[in-house]
């Protein structure tokens, strides 16, 4: 092995998030991915010692398997591995870097140069992407009454429901986490700048990857009662420039959007429909919830960590 390689450790690669992120990593020759026996994969004293001897761990793991793979880490003290989190455990968690690059200038140096890096829930990715700049912009107050909709391909659902779609079981579409506890609005909420708690509605359609946010509006509540391109350049400034996050005009055929047009890419699209007449607004972003909302901007994440070129 050569020794410019960087080495990674995926604990938890058997899953849909781990297996994408080895994918991607087949394609990046200058890390070299590493992996544990079958048998040992739950073993601490087998998973400390292969952390110990990397670079770089990514966790796809539950929260709790999560956070206990953190503190086998933290064992290791000076020698623990740089650590980029794809679960929901450390997405708020003081010492924890985001790992959406794109949040704010200056936000990708602050992933290059930490230890811990959180990556981005799916949904949360499209919201925050949508209305941090806004936020930022003073076009939408903090203790806006915001509320997200989302609708993601059933991937993201995890081994039961993607069972349960492939064997033709489940329905063709359906509301979920209607609890209003989703776990992704903590991150939704903290790092789109809100002091009020967002509504947020996921749903799940019978395709296999793929992601629609939309997130309407009313211009007239809105702080100075902007026009529909006041949303759009504001947007437009703040990824000016960005490799992944293009901002876009216009629907497809038809006046429509289908969510998978961005599937096996780490891109993410962002949109502003609306009428001034009406003043009404909808912000719509487009994403592959396997690539920039999970594996790919996991991939994103190690890049900067490990001071690879951009990919």
């Amino acid at each position: 092995m050569s020794q410019n390689l960087k080495s990674i450790f995926i604990d938890g690669e058997a899953g849909t998030t781990g297996l994408g992120i080895r994918d991607r990593l087949a394609a990046v020759p200058e890390v070299a991915v590493k992996s544990i026996a079958a048998d040992k994969r739950k073993d601490p004293a087998a998973r400390k010692d292969m952390m110990a001897s990397v670079d770089l761990v990514v966790l796809c793991l539950p929260d709790d398997a999560a956070r206990e793979s953190v503190a086998l880490a933290d064992e290791l003290g000076a020698g623990s591995p740089k650590i980029v989190d794809a679960a929901t455990a450390h997405r708020v968690a003081p010492g924890w870097v985001y790992g959406f690059a794109e949040l704010e200038p200056g936000h990708a140096d602050r992933i290059a140069n930490a230890n811990r890096v959180s990556n981005p829930g799916c949904y949360p990715t499209g919201g925050i992407a949508l209305l941090r700049p806004l936020v930022d912009a003073g076009l939408i107050a903090p203790d806006h009454p915001v509320a997200v909709n989302a609708v993601s391909g059933y991937s993201g659902g995890g081994k039961s429901m993607i069972e349960a779609y492939e064997a033709g079981t489940a329905p063709a579409f359906e509301l979920y986490g209607l609890g209003l506890h989703h776990k992704h609005l903590p991150e939704l909420q903290l790092y789109s700048r809100l002091t009020r708690r967002p509504i947020f509605v996921p749903s799940v359609g019978n395709f296999r990857q793929g992601m629609l946010v939309s997130i309407p509006l009313h211009l007239d509540l809105l702080p100075g009662k902007p026009k529909v391109a006041d949303l759009h350049d504001a947007l437009a400034a703040r990824y000016a420039g960005s490799t992944y996050v293009s901002v876009v005009q216009g629907a497809e055929a038809g006046g429509k959007l289908e969510p998978e047009a961005l599937n096996e890419t780490n891109k993410l699209e962002l949109r502003v429909f609306g009428d001034d007449a009406l003043g009404q607004a909808v912000l719509i972003a487009r994403l592959d919830n396997l690539g920039k909302g999970a594996s790919g901007a996991a991939v994103q994440n190690i890049r900067l960590m490990l001071g690879l070129t951009e990919g």
